[in-house]
């Protein structure tokens, strides 16, 4: 009796260690895992600070300055430009990417920048005007009809046609995010590797849930800023039918 419990007890042993040997290597070499990254991702290249830094130096030089460098940016936020970065999968480990700037997103990010400063332009202009003994009204409505008569366009228009560049150019944007090259999952960690200048460039991101998030680069100088930017983080768009 002992010895037909030992031996169903063993079978069992050796059974359940091959299901886990086996579902290991399932997971190890054929389930996606962290290693399928295949898909198009998005990141956000973060424009708030440049923004109001220009808009604040620009308000600086015309000497219309009564508010901080800290408020401006305050009065303009979210200011993100989307980057596409689409993994195409040809092996186990890796595969090819591309890279490019969305430019729906830059005019979206653009016009939402000049609106934040046109805010900010006229709370400065409401406050000349009542220094100054002006009686009228200043409120959005009364300020936007004064610029349109004055200059005979939108606050808006005004400062995106003679006011400071927020941004840099789309041309300049697409010069230094848009290209492709390869990349390798290895350990949890997504590197790409593109050439810059005749220069092969390496980029590590880990995954965290459904985001990539940068750690470093090729120089360790630029490890946890993307090309010079804020962190960018890159979120995985889901097909819809998931």
């Amino acid at each position: 009796m002992k010895k037909t419990v030992k031996s169903v007890v063993c079978i069992l042993l050796i059974l359940t260690l091959s299901l886990s040997t086996g579902l290991l290597a399932y997971l190890h070499f054929f389930a996606p895992g962290d290693r399928d990254v295949s898909g198009e991702w998005t990141a956000g290249l973060h424009m708030t600070n440049q923004a109001a830094a220009r808009a604040f130096g620009w308000l600086r030089d015309i000497e219309a300055v009564s508010v901080s460098l800290e408020e401006v940016e305050a009065g303009m936020q979210d200011l993100d430009i989307e980057v596409s970065l689409v993994f195409e999968k040809t092996d186990r480990s890796g595969g090819n990417f591309r890279c490019s700037v969305l430019p729906e997103s830059y005019e979206a990010c653009r016009q939402a920048a000049y609106e934040a400063f046109a805010g900010v332009f006229l709370e400065l202009l409401a406050e000349r005007l009542r220094m100054a003994g002006y009686t009228g009204g200043t409120d959005r409505e009364s300020l936007e009809a004064l610029v349109a008569g004055a200059f005979g366009m939108s606050t808006v228009d005004y400062l995106m046609s003679h006011g400071p560049a927020l941004l840099p150019s789309l041309e300049e944007l697409q010069d230094g995010y848009e290209g492709s090259g390869t990349y390798k999952v290895e350990e949890g960690i997504v590197t790409r590797y593109f050439e810059e200048d005749g220069t092969i460039i390496q980029e590590g991101y880990i995954r965290k849930d459904s985001s990539l998030v940068l750690s470093g680069g090729t120089d360790d100088a630029d490890s946890g800023s993307f090309r010079g930017h804020d962190p960018a983080v890159y979120t995985l768009k889901q097909p819809e039918s998931q």
